[in-house]
């Protein structure tokens, strides 16, 4: 058996043991012009994968009072987040999003581009804002 702890970390008790099969997820179209399948979402965390077509660009969006990291696990893009230069991603690329930054990612390959969502707190429809930055 493993262990892992950070120092003064504090113990998370607000999770049980649970796998989610990753070939059983069905994502759902949205309006922001991508499909989405959430893994696992409790009041703290929610994680979704998302799955973007060749040629497509979401819509410019931003969430309140919610951080969000993409994962990218496939596929090639093009990501805008707030005021940082636009830029490339694949495969193991990271993209940090604090709550009220303006976001967007384009499809520049010839195959889906895949990433997960991992949102704290959870995401929920009523932090989704379209548009820029919130100011």
């Amino acid at each position: 058996m493993h262990a892992f702890s950070l120092p003064n970390a504090e113990r998370v008790d607000y999770m049980n043991p649970k796998i989610v099969k990753g070939n059983c997820l069905k994502g759902a179209p949205t309006a922001e012009r991508c499909l989405i399948a959430e893994n696992y979402s409790d009041e703290h965390l929610s994680i979704a994968q998302a799955r973007v077509k060749p040629g497509i660009t979401t819509l410019t969006h931003h969430l309140i009072g919610v951080n969000e990291i993409y994962l990218i696990t496939s596929g090639k893009g093009q990501v805008d987040v707030g005021d940082l230069k636009s830029t490339k991603v694949s495969a193991g690329d990271l993209i940090v999003i604090p709550s009220g930054t303006s976001q967007r990612i384009s499809n520049i390959g010839k195959s889906d581009l895949v990433f997960y969502c991992i949102c704290t707190p959870r995401f929920t429809q009523e932090c989704y804002r379209e548009g820029g930055k919130h100011e």
